[in-house]
C-alpha cells in the first residue's frame, strides 16, 4: 500500500492551498480516506475524512466552512481544498486510509488508531 501526498507548500494568510493523495495497492470503497495534520510539538490531528463508496464527509470543527474534503475514484484521489488559511493551520499534512473492519461500523473515525495506512506527509505554511 502506497500513499503518495502532494501540494503543500508556502501561502499567505487568508490564500488557499490545494493537496492531493494518490493511494495505490488498497482497495477504498468500504474506507475512509482521512487528512490528519501535525504541527511542531502538538499531537496529530484529525482534519478530514471522505467515506470513499458514498461520499459522506466529515470535518474537524476549526475547518468547517473553510476546507473541502473530496474524491476522485477513477484516480484514487483524494484532495483538501482548503480555503481562508490561517496560520494557526500550518502543520505536516497526511493523508490516511481507514481500517476496513473499524470502518464497516464506525464513519469519518478522528482516531489516528482507527487508520490503517499513512502516507509521508506534505508541509503546510501559512505567513501571517
Amino acid at each position: 500500500v502506497q500513499l503518495q501526498a502532494s501540494g503543500g507548500g508556502l501561502v499567505q494568510s487568508g490564500g488557499s492551498l490545494r493537496i492531493s493523495c494518490v493511494a495505490s495497492g488498497v482497495t477504498l470503497s468500504n474506507r475512509d480516506m482521512a487528512w490528519f495534520r501535525q504541527a511542531p510539538g502538538k499531537e496529530r490531528e484529525f482534519v478530514a475524512a471522505i467515506r470513499w463508496s458514498q461520499g459522506s464527509t466529515y470535518y474537524t470543527d476549526s475547518v468547517k466552512g473553510r476546507f473541502a474534503i473530496s474524491r476522485d475514484r477513477a484516480k484514487n484521489t483524494a484532495a483538501l481544498q482548503m480555503n481562508i488559511l490561517k496560520p494557526e493551520d500550518t502543520a505536516v499534512y497526511y493523508c490516511a486510509v481507514g481500517s476496513s473492519k473499524i470502518m464497516s461500523y464506525y464513519m469519518g473515525s478522528p482516531r489516528k488508531d482507527d487508520y490503517s495506512y499513512w502516507g509521508q506527509g506534505t508541509q503546510v505554511t501559512v505567513s501571517s
